[in-house]
């Protein structure tokens, strides 16, 4: 525990797992957990949801770490839209951090382990396992496609780390696209790159653009086959999407929204354009599930087999 008190901590009663999002109470985890938690024998845990702001001040994704460390039952947390920012702001309050979450410098999990507060990234693990039940192996050694991926955030960041490290090297794309609005989250995933993988084969291209016509434009430059990723949070925590009603996506190709709930106008635009493109088009529902189930075993501290997490998914499915 910190030496002096940084600020208020809310002692709670009962063993508490906090989930970071922007919507939480819309997120069918709200209504899963309580299943969960009696598959998994939890007892009474609580699942408690932390609306935070996008890219909003230092202090509020610290307080919610701080509350974490500081209190005997407050076991750990779920983080979606703020790993990044998670982890910049609050660094110095965890005693470990995992590999994964070093080399992506994001916490998507946080949770305790012999009284020391750990911070640990799976989304580079469940990227690929979420991946790999739509994307035949050998797809790219075969396609010689593109991926196009509309975001450069954590997610963006796991997928790399997953086609760079994962992948066997004669099945990687041979070229990665990302977009982003802004320039420093391009800017810090290409020095991860170039740092950590820069023998992977794989030609990276940092786009800045705000402008969702001239994500239409890069688009329609993929060659078939290729793979358009949202990973943008547009049509969940923001509205819209990174392309229009008028881009094309790639001949054979996959479009992968990797979000389940919300509005989801990406994958709409998919869904008209899948007989005619004979399109794959996958939402974020499996690497919710992956996710989810992943981090809730650290939290608790219990290992979620292949069969545990059949259970877990089909309990988790009869609620969508």
């Amino acid at each position: 525990m910190p030496d002096a008190p940084e600020f208020d901590v809310v002692t709670r009663d009962v063993p508490t797992a906090y989930f970071f999002g922007v919507t939480t109470g819309r997120s069918l985890s709200r209504r899963m957990f309580p299943r969960w938690a009696e598959i998994l024998g939890l007892g009474n845990a609580e699942l408690v949801g932390l609306d935070l702001p996008i890219n909003g001040p230092a202090e509020v994704y610290r307080r919610a770490i701080y509350q974490i460390k500081c209190d005997p039952l407050s076991l750990g947390a779920v983080i979606t839209t703020h790993k990044l920012n998670t982890l910049s702001a609050a660094r110095d309050l965890f005693d470990v951090l995992t590999a994964e979450a070093q080399l992506t410098q994001e916490v998507a999990s946080v949770y305790k382990r012999d009284g020391k507060l750990v911070g640990h990234a799976v989304d580079p693990i469940t990227s690929g396992l979420s991946m790999q039940q739509f994307v035949p192996p050998g797809t790219w050694n075969r396609s010689k496609a593109h991926i196009l991926c509309l975001g450069a955030g954590g997610s963006a960041t796991a997928i790399s780390v997953y086609l760079t490290r994962t992948l066997p090297p004669e099945d990687r794309p041979t070229r990665v696209i990302f977009v982003n609005r802004g320039r420093p989250r391009l800017d810090s995933l290409r020095d991860l790159l170039d740092t950590h993988m820069p023998a992977s084969g794989i030609e990276f291209e940092f786009v800045e653009n705000s402008d969702p016509a001239a994500n239409d434009r890069l688009m329609a430059a993929l060659p078939p086959g290729s793979m358009v990723i949202n990973a943008t949070g547009m049509g969940k925590d923001t509205p819209g999407s990174p392309i229009t009603d008028e881009g094309v996506f790639p001949q054979g190709g996959f479009a992968w929204e990797l979000n389940y709930r919300g509005e989801l106008d990406f994958l709409h635009q998919a869904e008209r354009q899948r007989a005619a493109r004979n399109l794959t088009v996958v939402d974020g529902w499996y690497y919710f599930l992956a996710g989810w189930s992943m981090i809730v075993g650290q939290i608790f501290d219990v290992d979620i087999t292949p069969a545990l997490f059949n259970e877990l998914r089909a309990a988790a499915e009869a609620l969508r």
